[in-house]
């Protein structure tokens, strides 16, 4: 997340009741770590003070998130704008500190795996409609089935292909569940929204 409300942190106290052997290794990290911090860039109370692990306070917090950063040999945003996101804001210090840690390996949706090669009849009747695959790398490129909307051959081959699709999911369905669905019905699957940058 790159809401700074929403990064875990949990109380030493409880920590130290649940985890004592815990909470003392993660003592020892953080003094290693403003150890670290203090070479890098001198006695620099401000930064300390957002960069410990260890969230002084009223009530002491173990900030998970910096507890990470400080133990990952890498850190990923996942979307490409998470991550110069996080650079930029929650974890700007420690961007700072550790440039080389922050990577970016979009884990979202991609055209290659998941309509080139997860569906190759719709592939194929893609690559025949606009005579080309440079669609796999340029999503733009689809655009050009706009074109075809209208066209009831390419309809047909649409619908053959959606009931190609429905027919092999049908059978998986039967084979590992033994339950039987027609493949007249709509199937609306979905674990999450699948955002526009993630594709």
């Amino acid at each position: 997340t790159v809401l700074p409300e929403a990064l875990e942190r949990w109380p030493v106290e409880l920590l130290q009741e649940l985890l004592p052997r815990h909470m003392q290794i993660i003592y020892d990290i953080n003094w290693r770590f403003l150890q670290e911090l203090r070479a890098k860039f001198g006695n620099d109370q401000a930064r300390e003070y957002r960069m410990s692990i260890i969230q002084e306070g009223d009530e002491k917090m173990v900030r998970m998130a910096h507890l990470a950063l400080v133990a990952s040999h890498t850190v990923n945003g996942v979307a490409e704008i998470h991550s110069e996101l996080i650079k930029q804001t929650i974890f700007e210090d420690f961007y700072e500190m550790y440039p080389k840690k922050f990577q970016n390996k979009t884990n979202g949706v991609t055209p290659r795996r998941w309509l080139a090669f997860c569906n190759p009849p719709l592939r194929n009747l893609i690559n025949e409609t606009l005579g080309t695959d440079a669609w796999i790398s340029r999503l733009d490129l689809l655009e050009g089935l706009k074109s075809h909307a209208d066209d009831g051959e390419f309809q047909s081959r649409w619908v053959e292909v959606k009931q190609l699709a429905k027919a092999k999911l049908a059978a998986k369905i039967k084979e590992l569940c033994g339950v039987e669905v027609s493949t007249d019905a709509l199937f609306d699957v979905q674990v999450k929204r699948i955002h526009e940058y993630k594709r």
